[in-house]
């Protein structure tokens, strides 16, 4: 049986590829579309692959309770994605939600409900495998090379900063590194404040924010005598839609709230 996805942020440029990539895919059926703006609009129409019959509605519990969905796929805001969250848990819809940036007593808060509700959800920083593997080697790789210091960049648009892959990316660099600890110097002179990007238990990170770009990060590790880079680029945002497919399709196999696309690949 198809399973029935409704898209919040359907009308932005990650809900329109969302849509497309539903669209396509012979195991899973457009049902829903959620959005402020284009209201009443055909969700088809609006991702260019012609009229599907779902016109964008800006009231999420209506539009899950009169879609039947089975999942709700988000990309939107944090307060925004929070909120519909809820809503689709409240109604046995199992989010999957691609927005970055969620406070955490907001994120406890869902994995209470998805648990009383016994309905899945799912969250996750990056929905590109390449940038799991990224992660996963990072953690690797800091096992060994301490020193490291992120780099990631993203559009102008992009409100969180750093961004959630990097927060994620930091905590395997943690894990890996945790029986060692990178050498600073004992005082370092900031000729401007903030030259130094923001310091996560020792790892500085950086963020830039400017047109042109899509998702991109790189680690950075050095050490005696050599360095490595471990970068990731997403050039177009069709690189996430095998890992929100994949969501889509487990997601209603869980029975609680799991963060992170490894614990749904074989890696």
């Amino acid at each position: 049986m198809s399973i029935r996805v409704a898209v919040a942020g359907a009308a932005g440029r990650m809900g329109r590829t969302v849509v497309r990539a539903v669209h396509g895919d012979p195991d899973l059926t457009i049902c829903g579309a959620l959005d402020v703006a284009c209201l009443g609009e055909d969700a088809g129409t609006l991702a260019g692959v012609g009229v599907v019959g779902i016109a964008i509605s800006d009231s999420a519990s209506s539009m899950l309770e009169d879609s039947r969905a089975d999942v709700l796929v988000d990309f939107t805001r944090a307060s925004a994605a929070y909120q519909n969250a809820v809503a689709a848990l409240k109604l046995g819809v199992s989010p999957v939600i691609g927005t970055t940036g969620m406070p955490a007593e907001q994120v406890v808060e869902l994995a209470r409900l998805s648990e009383e509700h016994g309905t899945g959800c799912f969250m996750a920083p990056n929905f590109a495998i390449g940038a799991v593997l990224m992660m996963l080697f990072a953690r690797q790789a800091a096992r060994y090379m301490p020193e490291v210091e992120v780099i990631e960049f993203h559009g102008e648009q992009k409100i969180d900063a750093p961004s959630g892959t990097a927060m994620r990316t930091l905590d395997f660099i943690h894990e890996g590194r945790a029986a060692r600890t990178a050498v600073r110097p004992e005082r370092e002179e900031f000729k401007l404040p903030g030259a130094r990007g923001g310091d996560s238990d020792g790892v500085r990170v950086h963020s830039v924010r400017l047109p042109g770009y899509v998702a991109h990060q790189e680690c950075l590790f050095g050490g005696l005598g050599q360095t490595l880079t471990i970068r990731h680029d997403s050039t177009d945002r069709v690189s996430f839609m095998p890992g929100v497919l994949l969501a889509c399709k487990q997601v209603r196999g869980l029975k609680r709230l799991v963060v992170g696309l490894e614990h749904l690949l074989e890696l």
